[in-house]
């Protein structure tokens, strides 16, 4: 049985978590493979509305395993809280399998995150200070503390009195702020190893032994491959990979690949951004306001999962999307939120970018460029009717059907499922997934 992978196609906030909690039906294996809590997934299930940061959505089907691989950044007490309150709310996390070589958010990390938007002043990237950034930037500088190291006392001192140091004289001396106290973040980090230690484990056999039975393997990004160290609107973009491109999925969890055999775009049907950053198609009306605020009554409006920020609002950016489809490899689209377009009587698609007479059909790599660029748009019809009880594509309406077909010419990839509603049965599935 395949390997899975479910990417947000766009700048996040896709509805990545509602589409893994639905194709978590068929699979044995979810595992998370990139970024840390600066991300969010909502889930909606008879069991109520859940907002998850760390453990992955799978975590709702009983006879599932759930592993957060090595390519997550871990603050092990938003970990042990999202525990803590699922357990509450009667979901069982014994199956939810933590790896060992997984990065561990320390409190430097978020001192300096939040320390260094500070100075940027104007310039700054918009993160959300978790503290996954700096974080990242340890890792890749051979200074960062695993998981691993949680779990043995002596093991713990030796790492943070070998990096603590240096990251107070950069707190105190470039930023001005307050240094950290060494023998109070052991001891409190040694406490949070305790607590995590019957999670943790070796996610990659986890993952590996499920694929070799022919089970199937859902892999689950976070944030959007628009905000991908590599491939994104760089720098407004995230300290990880949340894309599948040079196997990033894989690699997050331990796998070659090899082993992968498709890979899903989640869209939303218009557009949003969180933070700073490019956004051709952003839209400042009424139009972005009703789209917006549609379901905020009961908790769906376009604010964040992780910060509550209102999200930036534009239509459907068919350049920045066909560009993502490409570099992810995508084999199926899932198409969210369709139902926010109901009652509007016409819809926009931007099909290039114009650039001093000249018209760009690819995302530009200068930042500069694509500041400057105006969006060419193809103007649709909308729909009066409701799609929200809709479970067929046959009896959507025939603007709603003729949208998602130049969805899929513009993109250049089939539209396999497509969401109209947030609970696990609005759902129209044109095409099985697994």
């Amino acid at each position: 049985m395949p390997i899975v992978v479910v990417v947000g196609g766009q700048w996040g906030d896709e509805g990545k978590g509602r589409i893994v909690d639905l194709l978590a039906r068929k699979a044995r294996v979810v595992a998370r493979y990139s970024a840390g809590n600066n991300a969010g997934h909502t889930i909606v299930n008879e069991q109520g509305e859940f907002k998850l940061h760390l453990v992955p959505a799978g975590i709702f089907y009983p006879e599932k395993t759930c592993v957060i691989g090595n390519g997550v950044a871990i603050d092990p007490e938003v970990l042990l809280g999202e525990i803590e309150t699922l357990e509450q709310r009667g979901i069982d996390t014994t199956r939810l399998v933590v790896s060992d070589r997984a990065q561990v958010i320390m409190p430097w990390h978020k001192s300096l995150d939040l320390l260094d938007e500070t100075m940027r002043g104007a310039a700054a990237i918009g993160t959300t200070g978790k503290g996954v950034g700096p974080c990242f930037i340890d890792k890749v500088a051979r200074r960062g503390i695993r998981i691993a190291d949680l779990l043995r006392h002596e093991d713990l001192t030796a790492r943070v009195e070998a990096v603590l140091d240096y990251q107070n004289r950069v707190i105190s001396n470039v930023y001005g702020g307050e240094p950290i106290d060494a023998r109070e973040t052991i001891e409190k980090y040694a406490q949070f190893g305790q607590r995590l230690a019957s999670y943790v484990g070796d996610a990659q056999e986890t993952v590996l032994e499920a694929h070799r039975r022919g089970e199937y393997v859902l892999l689950e990004g976070a944030q959007g491959s628009l905000l991908d160290l590599d491939h994104g609107t760089y720098p407004y973009v995230t300290s990880s990979v949340p894309s599948s491109s040079s196997s990033g999925a894989g690699l997050g969890v331990g796998v070659g690949p090899t082993e992968i055999q498709r890979v899903v775009g989640v869209f939303k049907s218009y557009c949003t951004r969180v933070g700073n950053g490019p956004f051709p198609t952003e839209l400042f009306d009424e139009t972005a306001d009703r789209l917006r605020d549609h379901g905020k009554e009961w908790g769906r409006g376009e604010y964040g999962t992780t910060t509550g920020r209102p999200r930036r609002i534009g239509w459907l950016d068919a350049v920045a999307a066909r560009y993502s489809v490409r570099f992810n490899g995508l084999s199926a689209i899932a198409l969210t939120r369709l139902d926010v377009l109901d009652g509007l009587e016409s819809i926009k698609i931007c099909t290039g970018y114009e650039l001093d007479g000249e018209i760009l059909e690819t995302l530009p790599a200068r930042e500069s460029t694509l500041n400057r660029v105006q969006p060419v748009y193809e103007e649709l019809p909308g729909w009066t009717d409701a799609t929200s009880e809709v479970r067929n594509f046959d009896d959507l309406p025939l603007p709603a059907q003729a949208f998602i077909r130049r969805v899929e010419q513009l993109l250049e990839c089939p539209v396999d499922l497509i969401s109209v509603g947030p609970a696990r049965e609005q759902a129209i599935i044109v095409d099985p997934i697994l």
